[in-house]
């Protein structure tokens, strides 16, 4: 039996009055035993250690996945960890017995998330264990890896018994060694997860879209060799069309011959690491065609050394600013943009494998898009990959999404570690032309001190891409009838970009036509969201902003774009949102229904009135 909205909102309620406290903190579980690269400082619900990053390119290693069914018990309480169901002990006497079992229960599907799997999770939060079991074959001379894409919000791993990684962060990937700690059979893999909002936390206790809570990224286990090449950076010049700059480092501080080959290209390079297990060349490229929108250009690319293999495909593009233009390739090029988040809206739940993926850059490409905002959280391998291979920039941020305590010490090692963790993951990604640092934040030093840092921390990973951040701060100045914003710290970004709902939030103070802008003038300006909402097939007024209208929609829009022909620093649009999306920040009982219906498509794939006209306006705009 399906249930309503408010019977599922009533159990919610009543689970969530009784729960307290989050996954953090250590118990005795672990005393006496092997705990593998973690400490109290890497328990979730506080600052991360010095936890590795991931690998680069995980999908080019030697891998299985440990994807399907897993068996799950729901710790409203937060009593697993007390009774140590992560040992999945079962009783060898007759006068034993344990209150839990993982055997014969709920069971979710891994990559998923658990609000969409059953009702009675649809708006859960709290702990969930998850466990599996498996085997695994030690090869000598080969190390192996638990690798996962990502799990919402927090987590605690736990295998054979034993606490060997925790994480934070549900949209940045996180790897654990294994090596001589897994049985040839039956290990038991247990995690411990946890998608409590906490005021600390990245987002924090409030945000517009679905808390959703899981392991929703595949879970690998990775095979590589004793030395493996652990990460490399291979990029074009930042200004240069013709030159290469490529560095690799090592899994161990060890010197080592590393090969570097790009056949199309004849291309090959041998290199030796240094002490540190690291080594960097930069060489002309003849020949090159470089990657864009129009001719999405890949290259074979492999990276060996001492019996380890990687195989990559690598596009070469140059992006820059030159005064208020955007430049790719050195072109002046307007981008085209729209958002989406990492959602599937007919199923109400995580996006997370390649045919989510081609459905949701597939409405993008139909839209006319030469960009997308991945809104507002590193989204999965799949999409920023697929879009590479289809020609679409990318602009990936961090969940610095208001509400954020920038005074804080232990927040801000967070946002340094998930933006290390993004921009790691994916710096090869010649589809990535924007990292984004925070959205819709007010000034303050603390939090210009916060977002300083995150500006160092990109810029020490990666110069080659522009650095953005997006404000919902600009205002109408009667005295001098212009739009305006005042905030210092857009001078150390490359693009501003600004969410600004005329004719929604903010009514019209002068005639669109008549809505001159002087924001960031000697910058170029994005205009990152806009819009409003409406319910598809609902028609009324297009005078009314009550009526929810297509029709209303639809106005907005047009608008909304006669505004962006007096914006003289315009280097983009981005409207405000592809699709409708879950957000429990909706109450409308009839045009709403705990959805944000600010989609140029329904929720049901259903396009609005308002996809056609923003369909012409890029055609245009394209021309």
């Amino acid at each position: 039996m399906k249930l309503s909205y408010l019977m599922v909102m009533a159990f919610v309620f009543a689970a969530q009055a009784v729960a307290s406290g989050t996954v953090s903190g250590s118990s005795g579980a672990t005393e006496g035993k092997a705990v593998l690269a973690v400490s109290d400082e890497t328990l979730p619900g506080t600052a991360q250690g010095n936890v590795p990053t991931a690998m680069t390119n995980v999908y080019g290693r030697d891998y299985t996945l440990l994807n399907g069914k897993w068996n799950v018990i729901v710790d409203l309480y937060d009593q697993g960890r007390k009774m140590e169901v992560y040992r999945n002990r079962k009783p060898q006497k007759p006068e034993e017995f344990y209150e839990y079992s993982f055997d014969g229960g709920m069971r979710l599907n891994v990559p998923g998330d658990w609000n969409s799997q059953y009702p009675e999770l649809m708006y859960y939060e709290g702990t969930v264990w998850y466990a599996r079991h498996f085997d695994a074959v030690q090869e000598p001379g080969k190390r192996m890896f638990l690798y996962f894409g990502a799990v919402s919000y927090r987590c605690n791993v736990y295998l054979n018994g034993d606490l060997i990684a925790s994480h934070e962060g549900g949209f940045t990937p996180f790897q654990v060694e294994v090596t001589g700690h897994l049985r040839p059979q039956d290990n038991f893999l247990c995690v411990e997860v946890n998608n409590r909002r906490t005021a600390d936390a990245i987002p924090a206790l409030a945000f517009d879209w679905w808390n959703y809570g899981g392991i929703t990224r595949d879970v690998m286990l990775v095979t590589v060799p004793e030395v493996y090449v652990s990460d490399y950076f291979i990029q074009l010049d930042k200004h240069r069309p013709d030159v290469i700059h490529a560095s690799v480092t090592l899994s161990d501080a060890v010197s080592r011959e590393v090969r570097l080959d790009i056949p199309e290209l004849g291309i090959s390079r041998d290199l030796v690491t240094d002490g540190k297990g690291q080594a960097s060349v930069s060489f002309k490229a003849k020949k090159l065609q470089r990657w864009s929108p129009d001719c999405p250009k890949l290259y074979d690319v492999s990276i060996s050394c001492s019996g380890d293999s990687i195989s990559e495909r690598i596009g070469f593009r140059n992006i820059e600013v030159d005064g208020t233009r955007i430049l790719v390739n050195g072109e002046p090029t307007f981008m085209r943009c729209i958002s989406f988040h990492e959602e599937i809206p007919q199923r109400m739940g995580r996006a997370f494998g390649m045919a989510d993926a081609q459905m949701l850059l597939s409405e993008a490409e139909a839209l006319g898009v030469n960009m997308i905002r991945l809104a507002h959280y590193p989204q999965n391998e799949y999409t920023v990959r697929l879009a590479e291979e289809k020609g679409i920039i990318l602009w990936q941020e961090i969940p610095v999404w208001q509400g954020i305590n920038f005074s804080d010490a232990g927040t801000q090692a967070k946002a340094e570690r998930m933006l290390t963790e993004m921009i790691m993951r994916d710096r090869n990604r010649c589809a990535v032309g924007f990292w984004g640092v925070a959205n819709e934040t007010k000034p303050s030093p603390e939090r210009n001190a916060f977002l300083t840092s995150l500006l160092e921390t990109g810029r020490s990973l990666d110069t080659t891409r522009l650095y953005v951040a997006a404000f919902d701060l600009v205002y109408f100045e009667k005295s001098t009838g212009h739009f305006e914003m005042h905030d210092d710290f857009t001078d150390n970004l490359d693009v501003v970009a600004v969410n600004k709902y005329m004719g929604w939030y903010h009514p019209w103070p002068v005639d669109p036509s008549e809505a001159v802008w002087d924001v960031c003038a000697d910058q170029p300006l994005i205009i990152s969201e806009f819009g409003g909402e409406a319910l598809y097939g609902q028609h009324g007024s297009s005078d009314e902003t009550s009526s929810w209208s297509e029709e209303y929609q639809a106005r907005l829009y047009r608008d909304n774009i006669e505004m962006f022909s007096h914006i003289p620093n315009l280097a983009g649009v981005s409207p405000w949102i592809l699709f409708d999306f879950r957000s429990p920040y909706r109450f409308h009982p009839t045009n709403q229904e705990g959805w944000n219906r600010k989609g140029l498509v329904s929720d049901q794939g259903q396009r609005k009135a308002a996809w056609y006209i923003m369909r012409d306006y890029y055609r245009e705009k394209r021309q």
